[in-house]
């Protein structure tokens, strides 16, 4: 159980914005969302760090907002990570029942897992170890077989996989900031605990996370992260589309996608309506049809959609994925982007808000742009044993993949 005025904070440092929520957990375990900040984000390319200045300025904006609005002065954080640098590994391990009653323990479990990464593991950072089942004697299909008796167990897992050099970028920018990181996690994965509920990831779900620089995509299937994909587009190649089309800033561009962006022709109320495009550096402002800006963000969109759905296809049947899709992120807030989605992925799509489990200032978060923020919170109390906040930024690297041993308390 939480601990009274526990204080613990996500932050999603995006390509386009960064988000700071910070909440108070109750001795009930209530979430209690005190500040939120928000910052366009400076020195990201496809959620990778390429200049450590500016994304180490754009965090400290965030967390001083959300900082302001709280009244707290905060220690540590929970980060979230993309990028496509990320990279899902398949994992097997085998070992043999240490006891001589045959019972299964937890530590034959973790061995397990430690032989599945000697064999697979080469490089890269370790995010993520998450087990899809367990085979006791050849029986397969088992979620957790500690207490079981056999002779052979054997594992098969998923390993999340980053780029030392990038996570230790973000580590070190929120560290340069002022902060100290509790834990890294795969974005996708944080969303799911936001906006997804158990029975969807029971039944089958993919989970699409459209962000400013990449797309995340998280597939579930019994009730565990099966694949993870990463689609270099977003909301940001939205805006460039139209910045170029329309001869005008990518700042310009992206008030009008918002004010007046829609998925398809289909769903602009007005087709007479003419859009302002102010010129660039004291040219003569002109006047566009909408018809002519929904065209652009639709081509866009279009493709993006495509794109995923091409990286999902030769995974898994679609029948079997029996909760649909859920879209999240900010560009989900495009109008008719469901409609859209549902015509590409023959599935049936609902946007993912965060909401459940929630108060304070619910409403400000009650946003799909803030489901990595707020799935960060909820991930990190679901998981304290990897979530224990550190006393300062200079340890926090080193403890936090020290934790990453108790992985498999993740998932029983």
């Amino acid at each position: 159980m939480a601990r009274d005025r526990e204080i613990v904070v996500g932050l999603d440092v995006g390509t386009t914005k960064i988000a700071a929520v910070i909440s108070r957990i109750s001795s009930n375990g209530e979430v209690n969302i005190i500040g939120v900040g928000t910052s366009p984000s400076r020195g990201l390319k496809n959620g990778t760090v390429v200049n450590m200045d500016e994304t180490v300025m754009s965090i400290q904006k965030a967390m001083e907002e959300a900082e302001r609005i709280a009244g707290v002065q905060v220690r540590n954080v929970v980060t979230g990570i993309s990028g496509e640098h990320i990279r899902t590994i398949d994992a097997n391990g085998v070992i043999a029942v240490s006891s001589e009653s045959g019972e299964i323990s937890k530590e034959d479990v973790e061995r397990a897992m430690e032989n599945a990464k000697e064999i697979t593991l080469t490089t890269g950072r370790l995010l993520h170890e998450i087990p899809k089942e367990y085979i006791v004697d050849h029986q397969p299909g088992i979620k957790n077989p500690v207490g079981m008796f056999g002779k052979r167990l054997e594992l098969r897992a998923n390993l999340i996989v980053g780029d030392v050099n990038a996570v230790n970028n973000i580590v070190r920018c929120v560290e340069r900031a002022g902060y100290g990181v509790s834990d890294v996690v795969l974005q996708s994965l944080a969303s799911s605990y936001s906006v997804l509920e158990p029975d969807e990831k029971d039944l089958g779900v993919i989970l699409m996370d459209i962000g400013g620089g990449t797309t995340d995509i998280a597939l579930f299937l019994n009730g565990t992260l099966n694949r993870n994909f990463i689609v270099p587009l977003g909301g940001e190649n939205i805006t460039s589309d139209l910045a170029k089309g329309l001869k005008t800033s990518r700042e310009v561009a992206e008030k009008i996608k918002v004010k007046y962006g829609a998925a398809s022709k289909e769903f602009i109320e007005d087709p007479e309506v003419l859009v302002p495009v102010p010129g660039i550096a004291g040219r003569e402002e002109k006047n566009v049809s909408i018809d002519i800006v929904v065209n652009i963000i639709s081509m866009r969109l279009q493709e993006i959609l495509e794109f995923a759905y091409m990286e999902i296809k030769d995974v898994i049947p679609f029948e079997l994925l029996t909760a649909g899709l859920v879209i999240t992120g900010g560009t989900a807030k495009l109008k008719g982007i469901g409609k859209v989605a549902e015509e590409v992925f023959g599935l049936p799509v609902k946007m993912g808000i965060p909401e459940k489990g929630l108060f304070g200032l619910k409403d400000i978060v009650h946003d799909p742009a803030f489901a990595t923020a707020v799935g960060l919170i909820l991930y990190s109390l679901q998981h304290e044993e990897r979530q224990q906040l550190i006393s300062s930024g200079r340890r926090g690297l080193e403890t936090l993949f020290k934790k990453m041993k108790s992985w498999f308390e993740e998932f029983f």
